[in-house]
Protein backbone atom coordinates (compact mmCIF):
# COMPACT_ATOMS: atom_id res chain seq x y z
CA UNK A 1 0.00 0.00 0.00
CA UNK A 2 1.45 3.39 -1.03
CA UNK A 3 1.57 5.52 2.11
CA UNK A 4 1.67 8.84 0.25
CA UNK A 5 -1.33 7.88 -1.86
CA UNK A 6 -3.33 6.81 1.21
CA UNK A 7 -2.29 10.03 2.98
CA UNK A 8 -3.47 12.08 -0.01
CA UNK A 9 -6.84 10.34 -0.13
CA UNK A 10 -7.15 10.66 3.64
CA UNK A 11 -6.34 14.38 3.55
CA UNK A 12 -8.96 14.91 0.85
CA UNK A 13 -11.59 13.08 2.91
CA UNK A 14 -10.69 15.06 6.04
CA UNK A 15 -11.03 18.41 4.30
CA UNK A 16 -14.28 17.33 2.64
CA UNK A 17 -15.78 16.37 6.00
CA UNK A 18 -14.57 19.41 7.96
CA UNK A 19 -17.51 21.63 7.05
CA UNK A 20 -20.16 18.91 7.31
CA UNK A 21 -22.36 17.78 10.15
CA UNK A 22 -20.57 14.42 9.98
CA UNK A 23 -17.27 15.98 11.09
CA UNK A 24 -17.38 14.64 14.65
CA UNK A 25 -17.56 11.01 13.50
CA UNK A 26 -14.67 11.60 11.08
CA UNK A 27 -12.67 13.28 13.84
CA UNK A 28 -13.34 10.33 16.16
CA UNK A 29 -12.03 7.94 13.50
CA UNK A 30 -8.89 10.01 13.01
CA UNK A 31 -8.40 10.18 16.78
CA UNK A 32 -8.47 6.36 16.96
CA UNK A 33 -5.91 6.26 14.16
CA UNK A 34 -3.58 8.74 15.87
CA UNK A 35 -3.77 6.85 19.19
CA UNK A 36 -1.50 4.25 17.60
CA UNK A 37 1.26 6.75 18.35
CA UNK A 38 0.23 7.15 21.99
CA UNK A 39 -2.10 9.56 23.75
CA UNK A 40 0.31 12.51 23.79
CA UNK A 41 1.05 12.16 20.09
CA UNK A 42 -2.66 11.78 19.31
CA UNK A 43 -3.42 14.96 21.23
CA UNK A 44 -0.78 16.92 19.27
CA UNK A 45 -1.96 15.53 15.92
CA UNK A 46 -5.60 16.34 16.73
CA UNK A 47 -4.68 19.90 17.70
CA UNK A 48 -3.27 20.36 14.20
CA UNK A 49 -6.39 18.81 12.63
CA UNK A 50 -8.69 21.00 14.74
CA UNK A 51 -6.72 24.13 13.85
CA UNK A 52 -6.96 23.23 10.16
CA UNK A 53 -10.71 22.75 10.42
CA UNK A 54 -11.10 26.07 12.20
CA UNK A 55 -9.19 27.83 9.40
CA UNK A 56 -11.53 26.27 6.84
CA UNK A 57 -14.70 27.08 8.76
CA UNK A 58 -13.54 30.67 9.43
CA UNK A 59 -12.60 31.31 5.80
CA UNK A 60 -14.87 33.41 3.62
CA UNK A 61 -16.84 31.75 0.85
CA UNK A 62 -14.61 33.38 -1.77
CA UNK A 63 -11.39 32.01 -0.26
CA UNK A 64 -12.70 28.63 0.91
CA UNK A 65 -11.49 26.76 -2.18
CA UNK A 66 -7.90 27.97 -1.87
CA UNK A 67 -7.91 27.35 1.89
CA UNK A 68 -9.19 23.81 1.28
CA UNK A 69 -6.40 23.21 -1.27
CA UNK A 70 -3.73 24.36 1.19
CA UNK A 71 -5.21 22.24 3.96
CA UNK A 72 -5.28 19.14 1.76
CA UNK A 73 -1.55 19.60 1.13
CA UNK A 74 -0.76 20.24 4.81
CA UNK A 75 -2.83 17.30 6.00
CA UNK A 76 -1.35 15.00 3.37
CA UNK A 77 2.11 15.81 4.74
CA UNK A 78 0.90 15.30 8.34
CA UNK A 79 -0.77 11.97 7.52
CA UNK A 80 2.16 10.74 5.41
CA UNK A 81 4.59 11.51 8.26
CA UNK A 82 2.34 9.66 10.71
CA UNK A 83 1.98 6.68 8.38
CA UNK A 84 5.76 6.53 7.91
CA UNK A 85 6.08 6.04 11.69
CA UNK A 86 3.06 3.70 11.83
CA UNK A 87 2.72 1.95 8.44
CA UNK A 88 0.29 -0.56 9.94
CA UNK A 89 -2.21 2.34 10.28
CA UNK A 90 -2.45 2.83 6.49
CA UNK A 91 -5.20 0.24 6.13
CA UNK A 92 -7.14 1.78 9.01
CA UNK A 93 -6.98 5.19 7.32
CA UNK A 94 -8.08 3.67 4.01
CA UNK A 95 -10.99 1.94 5.78
CA UNK A 96 -12.01 5.26 7.37
CA UNK A 97 -11.95 6.97 3.97
CA UNK A 98 -14.01 4.15 2.44
CA UNK A 99 -16.51 4.39 5.29
CA UNK A 100 -16.91 8.15 4.80
CA UNK A 101 -17.16 7.77 1.05
CA UNK A 102 -19.85 5.13 1.44
CA UNK A 103 -21.84 7.38 3.77
CA UNK A 104 -21.54 10.30 1.35
CA UNK A 105 -22.59 8.11 -1.60
CA UNK A 106 -25.80 7.33 0.26
CA UNK A 107 -24.96 3.72 1.04
CA UNK A 108 -27.27 2.66 3.79
CA UNK A 109 -29.17 5.95 3.82
CA UNK A 110 -32.54 5.72 5.52
CA UNK A 111 -35.52 8.02 5.29
CA UNK A 112 -38.63 7.89 7.37
CA UNK A 113 -41.66 10.12 6.84
CA UNK A 114 -44.56 10.20 9.28
CA UNK A 115 -47.82 12.13 9.50
CA UNK A 116 -47.31 13.65 6.08
CA UNK A 117 -50.91 14.39 5.09
CA UNK A 118 -51.74 16.34 1.95
CA UNK A 119 -48.14 17.02 1.01
CA UNK A 120 -45.40 15.44 -1.05
CA UNK A 121 -41.98 14.22 -0.06
CA UNK A 122 -39.21 14.31 -2.65
CA UNK A 123 -36.03 12.40 -1.92
CA UNK A 124 -33.05 12.69 -4.22
CA UNK A 125 -29.43 11.64 -4.25
CA UNK A 126 -28.64 14.63 -6.47
CA UNK A 127 -30.06 17.80 -7.96
CA UNK A 128 -33.73 18.08 -8.82
CA UNK A 129 -34.80 20.56 -11.47
CA UNK A 130 -38.42 21.30 -12.24
CA UNK A 131 -39.32 24.11 -14.57
CA UNK A 132 -42.75 25.37 -13.64
CA UNK A 133 -42.63 23.70 -10.22
CA UNK A 134 -44.03 20.49 -8.87
CA UNK A 135 -47.73 19.83 -9.09
CA UNK A 136 -49.20 17.06 -7.03
CA UNK A 137 -52.77 16.21 -6.26
CA UNK A 138 -53.42 13.66 -3.56
CA UNK A 139 -55.48 10.62 -4.59
CA UNK A 140 -58.36 11.80 -2.36
CA UNK A 141 -58.50 15.13 -4.21
CA UNK A 142 -58.47 13.49 -7.64
CA UNK A 143 -61.88 11.81 -7.25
Amino acid sequence: MDIVQVAGVGAGALVAEMAKSTWESMRAGVARLFRRGGEESASQELRLIDAARQRLVDSSESERGSVADRLRNELMIQLAAFLQKHPDAAQELQDLVDQVKGANDGDGARTSVHHNNESMVVISAGDINASGGFHYRSPEQSR
